[in-house]
């Protein structure tokens, strides 16, 4: 059933107690709608009137503006591409200096050599910006290629590939990232701003069977994925990786080459307020 409340009526509960109260005859607040169904309707916020509300099958978020009025608003991004460049990572082989790409074959394995390059630098292409916090989402696949001296091998020896991402403060000869937002420490078996590690068994081959023809002068793909809480700022994902083989005997100088086909790096800010 309607009610109708009358001007009168209205009125006189403002002059009287200084608020206004519907289905209540004693209003807690300035306007206090009582009722465990009750619901307002405000006209200049309907489809029919306000291109910002979304219509019959969703329901629109309502803000406050700065002077307190009730309005709608375009409904805020809260998860943004920030980073998607074509071909991440410089492709020709090189072996000295900060940019170098070629990381030798160990032994059994320890340490990581960083390694790899932005093909192209500046904003989008080697770096991504925050202009407030959010929850990051870094996802990879970058290529790689294991020869000795520039040659294919075929020794059938197995060989473990791993990689991780970091992110450097401003560019790629920036700073490390070692710490998240909230201050906490990134650092995974030992390695400061490690995030996203993925590791590949390989085996070279030249004929059929384990390993085969598939393993020889191939270049592969690693894949990984992580998240990290960053503050505002500007920021470049960065790699390294390891290469090391149980069996020495015979292989001589093997290296691996990070970045020498398709590399893609993809970074999604998740925003929470």
């Amino acid at each position: 059933m309607k009610k109708v409340f009358s001007l009168t009526y209205i009125f006189a509960s403002i002059f009287t107690f200084g608020q206004v109260g519907v289905n209540t005859t004693n209003p807690q607040q300035e306007l206090h709608v009582a009722g465990s169904n009750s619901t307002i309707r405000i006209e200049g916020l309907n489809s029919p009137n306000n291109p910002l509300n979304l219509g019959p099958t969703e329901n629109t978020r309502v803000y406050a503006n700065a002077n307190g009025d009730l309005v709608l608003n375009a409904v805020p991004s809260l998860v943004e591409m920030l980073f998607n460049p074509y071909n991440y990572l410089s492709d020709p082989a090189d072996t000295g200096g900060s940019d170098s790409n070629v990381i030798g074959q160990t032994g059994t394995g320890s340490g990581y050599s960083i390694a790899g390059w932005p093909r192209q630098t500046g904003p989008g292409l080697s770096t991504f910006t925050l202009t407030k916090p959010a929850i990051v989402e870094i996802n990879y696949s970058i290529s790689y290629l294991i020869e000795k001296t520039g040659v294919p091998i075929d020794d059938f020896h197995a060989r473990t590939a791993q990689f991780y991402v970091y992110l450097r403060n401003g560019g790629p000869a920036g700073a490390i990232i070692t710490s998240d937002y909230d201050g906490a420490p990134i650092n995974f078996a030992g390695n400061p701003g490690a995030l996203g590690y993925s590791g590949n068994f390989y085996t070279n081959g030249s004929v059929s069977g384990a390993g085969g023809i598939g393993g020889i002068d191939k270049t592969f793909q690693a894949t990984g994925h992580d998240y990290i809480k960053l503050g505002p700022g500007t920021y470049c994902p960065m790699f390294a990786g390891i290469l090391f083989v149980a069996n020495t005997a015979g292989t001589g100088q093997v290296a691996m080459q990070i970045g020498p086909g398709d590399d893609e790096v993809i970074i999604v800010a998740h925003y929470y307020n």
